[in-house]
């Protein structure tokens, strides 16, 4: 993957993270945090979604805002339900 997927997949995770986190956000770790969380998942579904999707870099912006956002929520819950146990 090129400089300029990199690049993309940020700015689609820290929309999808924004997106995420205002869905998942009832115990969330605040709005920065909640940004990086949702762009790690952002990543973590962009890999997904190339592996089981098939989803390369010619993919459409929709096809990888949703699966940026899925991982964002997956990555949020996560953490969320992580944070609440300790």
């Amino acid at each position: 993957m090129g400089d300029l997927g990199w690049i993309w997949t940020i700015i689609v995770g820290i929309i999808a993270g924004f997106l995420a986190s205002k869905v998942v956000n009832k115990s969330g770790a605040g709005l920065i945090m909640d940004l990086v969380i949702g762009l790690v998942g952002a990543v973590v579904g962009k890999f997904i979604g190339g592996a089981l999707l098939g989803m390369g870099p010619n993919s459409g912006i929709l096809e990888n805002l949703l699966v940026a956002f899925a991982g964002a929520v997956v990555v949020l819950v996560g953490y969320n339900a992580l944070m609440r146990r300790r």
